[in-house]
């Protein structure tokens, strides 16, 4: 057993992947993310996941979608051929049943024939695919047993105890009799059951409701493992909230221990229990019946930080002894801290595999990303959370946890510079509320806290230090953990190539962007030199140093590069044709650009409004309209208005993505001035009676400007809708 063992450490750890699947039910609604993500349709993204160099995929057959209307009237088409190409991919699917669910709508976690009619569909799929060896008929019984049984959150919509156990037993039970069915046909299948092991910690008031909680997050693989008997500390709660002795004692004589555990963990899954209410917003406070408490997210106030991977693995391998995976790493944030987790989830496997515990995968999870987890997916809204692909492109494009995962696959050690920086789950700033020691052994916690320090890391090199975009990349670069050296135009300018290298070899960034220029478009018109010196030139200069440092640069353009004569919104690809001097200065620059920098990425955007900014637009009008004064704008010019904030953050994913060429981020609108005006005012509560809409012509302007410049994409629509981000500007107004 011991050589057997050893040798299955000396294989590599295996990069596994998985596809957001639930198919869960609210009401008598069924939300189903493989509609909200296409993949249902589209066959060609298994070639996209094969080219990440993945072993195995956690792919989803599931009772829901093939068999709706009972088994007589199964659909196997969809099966049938993505497990068949999968199959001559080379990938090993491991295949999901129930993901979330609760079944056809013939039946429901507490149905007392939901375990049987699980199995009976098992049976089927193995009869059909005897090739398949690993399955995970239930996904997350636990968690989907208490959003379904004890939150209300998914159907039966339970709240209470017994609910949440007759739906916990009923899910593990048809993972026991699922296997059996599937065992008779393919005796090699083996169990892969997944479920989330999040801790909870609390005040020593709460003690002994921390105690059932952890005792209670061990209940799927206990249950399954046949260890659920009258010594077991649940047993007790178990029998108190109505289940009888001979439904546990089904375990005990049916086990059907998993040949590998899969841990799903995110941030969010270890709680923080504190009676002291006040410290904490009204929405955590809840309770037991017995005290009232807040239930908040423990990395917001531990102030030993997080317990991390390594001791959650650990502590499912003391106690079961049976191969471990790590079947989801997801995390919605921004890019880098995307990768900053997923590769500290892979040097903890790592770790633990150097001291013996038998760690197989780190599954790098949502491919697709996923949609309205933020509300448990109870509702659709259409809050999209990129993963490995971008879903907002006409295909899936690869984000840069792509090209990490090639390098995991490959045994080659991702070597992005954002990666040397903590997440912000080890950075002060994580704790929203007072810190409370949770009794962490801090030596096993995964990284120390850690201030960012310009002179630690190598900095992004911001140049523009005392415009609108610059000081937004910079405060902004603060919040997300990436460094930076904000550079003035004394410190480097930019239309002087050698001060240029000498800055960039000074500050060795590992990357440049570009926010300085000349953005007075009428004073342009009197000033054309000057204007061609800094927007072209300079930019040009810039672009040659960068190629020779071989840094990627992002520099931006406008929505001036064309001419208005057009009633649809531009796109990348759209012939430039500009009507002012500051448009040709753009124009010219972007060709001179990617002449000199291919690979430089240059963002088209429009018509700022920025809630650190005094003078843009919106800023203005909602002030001038406050104080009841005239304030005057076009009512025939037609612009797609740009958050900045937005704008700022979706510049660094496609920086930190790789992504080179044009690209136009603007929020999703067309609107004319004067109504942007309106618009602004009826999300502030502000009073239009002074607005005074006009034709352009009779603003004086001296520059001439497009009547429409709307700016849309053939890359992708990255960039919230405007309403959304005037609510976002107004609350942080």
């Amino acid at each position: 057993m011991t050589s057997i063992f050893n040798a299955k450490l000396q294989l590599p750890l295996e990069v596994w992947a998985g596809v957001e699947c639930t198919v869960n039910r609210v009401g008598e609604e069924y939300f189903d993310q493989l509609e909200r993500n296409g993949h249902g349709t589209r066959l060609e993204d298994l070639e996209l996941f094969a080219q990440l160099g993945i072993q195995a995929i956690r792919y989803p057959v599931l009772w829901e979608r093939i068999a709706p209307n009972g088994l007589e009237n199964a659909d196997w088409s969809w099966a049938d051929v993505r497990l068949g190409r999968l199959r001559e991919l080379g990938i090993c699917p491991i295949v999901g049943l129930v993901h979330h669910g609760s079944g056809p709508r013939h039946t429901s976690l507490i149905d007392p024939e939901f375990p049987e009619k699980l199995a009976e569909f098992a049976r089927a799929v193995a009869q059909r695919y005897p090739w398949v060896k690993y399955y995970t008929p239930v996904n997350e019984p636990l968690t989907t047993a208490r959003f379904s049984g004890l939150y209300g959150h998914w159907y039966p919509h339970g709240q209470d105890d017994l609910t949440f156990g007759r739906a916990l037993l009923s899910e593990c039970r048809g993972v026991c009799l699922a296997m059996e069915a599937i065992r008779e046909v393919n005796p090699h299948a083996q169990l892969v059951q997944t479920d989330d092991l999040g801790k909870t910690y609390s005040t020593p008031k709460l003690a002994y409701q921390a105690l059932l909680e952890n005792e209670r997050r061990w209940l799927t693989f206990d249950l399954l493992c046949g260890r659920i008997s009258q010594p077991h500390p649940i047993w007790g709660y178990l029998r108190d909230c109505g289940i009888s002795e001979s439904e546990l004692e089904f375990f005990t004589q049916h086990p059907c221990p998993p040949d590998i555990i899969g841990i799903n963990h995110y941030l969010t899954s270890d709680r923080f229990l504190d009676e002291h209410l006040e410290n904490y917003p009204t929405w955590t406070h809840g309770g037991n019946g017995q005290d009232e408490y807040a239930d908040i997210e423990a990395v917001r106030v531990c102030a030993e930080g997080i317990a991390g991977h390594c001791t959650l693995l650990k502590e499912a391998w003391e106690r079961y002894q049976i191969p471990l995976a790590v079947t989801e790493v997801h995390l919605h944030c921004t890019r880098e801290e995307q990768l900053r987790w997923l590769c500290e989830v892979w040097n903890a496997a790592q770790e633990l595999r150097s001291q013996g515990v038998d760690v197989r995968a780190v599954t790098a999870w949502a491919l697709l990303g996923t949609y309205d987890w933020n509300s448990l997916v109870t509702r659709w809204v259409g809050n999209y959370e990129s993963g490995v692909f971008d879903l907002r492109s006409p295909q899936p494009r690869e984000t840069a946890i792509a090209k990490t995962i090639r390098d995991l696959a490959a045994g080659r050690k991702p070597d992005h510079p954002i990666l040397d920086i903590p997440g912000w789950w080890h950075r002060p700033e994580r704790l929203v509320y007072p810190a409370v020691s949770c009794g962490l052994d801090q030596r096993s916690t995964q990284k120390s806290e850690s201030i960012l320090s310009p002179a630690s890391y190598r900095p992004l090199a911001i140049i523009g230090a005392t415009g609108t975009l610059g000081k937004a990349f910079a405060r902004l670069c603060e919040v997300r953990g990436i460094p930076y050296h904000l550079l003035t135009r004394q410190k480097m300018n930019i239309a002087n190539p050698v001060a240029v290298d000498a800055v960039l070899t000074e500050l060795q960034p590992w990357a440049v962007i570009n926010t300085a220029g000349y953005v007075r478009v009428d004073d342009a018109e009197r000033d054309p030199a000057n204007c061609l010196r800094v927007n072209t030139v300079g930019a040009e200069i810039l672009a040659t140093v960068c190629a020779q440092h071989n840094l990627p640069l992002v520099t931006f353009s406008s929505d001036l590069v064309f001419n208005g004569a057009v009633t649809q919104p531009y796109v990348e690809t759209d012939a430039i044709s500009p009507l002012n001097v500051y448009g040709c200065s753009k124009a010219l620059a972007e060709k001179r650009v990617l002449q000199a920098c291919p690979s430089s990425l240059i963002i088209r955007t429009s018509a700022f409004f920025s809630p650190w900014d005094e003078y843009n637009f919106v800023t203005i009008a909602l002030r001038e309209l406050s104080a009841g004064e005239d304030f005057l704008a076009a009512q025939d010019t037609i612009i797609s208005p740009t958050y900045v904030p937005d704008l700022v953050h979706a510049s660094l994913d496609l920086l930190i993505d790789g992504e080179t060429g044009l690209w136009h981020l603007a929020n999703k609108c067309e609107i004319s001035w004067a109504n942007l005006a309106r618009l602004a005012a009826k999300t502030a509560g502000v009073s239009i009676k002074s607005l005074i809409a006009l034709p352009a012509r009779h603003l004086n302007l001296v520059a001439p400007r497009p009547t429409y410049s709307v700016l849309g994409s053939k890359r992708g629509g990255l960039m919230p809708g405007l309403e959304d981000a005037l609510s976002r500007y107004c609350g942080e107004c």
